[in-house]
């Protein structure tokens, strides 16, 4: 992968934990490169993406606070995607990842050509949120 995508990938990265962007402005700055999306990963604290032909770069993610609880609850999880689409002042990504982990998700995957996000348990259970119109 070239400097430039690795250094967009790691702005949204960034950007994500930061606060300074929104899901849907790091969505838009990852397709306007190229992506067609990405990987988080809560147990080794990773995020993966992907461009179309295969190329794919891996960053070490901040960790937060707790595991990954062995159940899945998708109920749980979507409470915390609700919060994230709120807008609500005291939303955090760390107290997204924290919530979703209590919830049992071990991790999730952004498509943007399928326009969702399939989140996903320790035994492969899921959830999937579609992207809003």
């Amino acid at each position: 992968m070239d400097a430039e995508h690795i250094a967009i990938a790691e702005t949204c990265l960034h950007a994500a934990h930061d606060g300074s962007l929104s899901f849907p402005e790091i969505v838009g700055r990852l397709i306007g490169a190229g992506f067609e999306g990405y990987t988080v990963d809560y147990r080794t604290n990773s995020q993966t993406y992907y461009l179309p032909d295969g190329n794919h770069v891996t960053f070490p993610m901040p960790g937060s606070p707790g595991a990954v609880a062995a159940a899945f609850d998708p109920q749980g999880v979507e409470r915390m995607v609700r919060w994230a689409q709120s807008g609500a002042d005291d939303y955090t990504y760390e107290g997204f990842s924290e919530g979703a982990k209590k919830a049992g998700c071990a991790g999730y995957l952004v498509s943007f050509s399928g326009r969702r996000v399939v989140y996903f348990g320790r035994t492969a259970e899921t959830h999937v949120e579609h992207f809003p119109r």
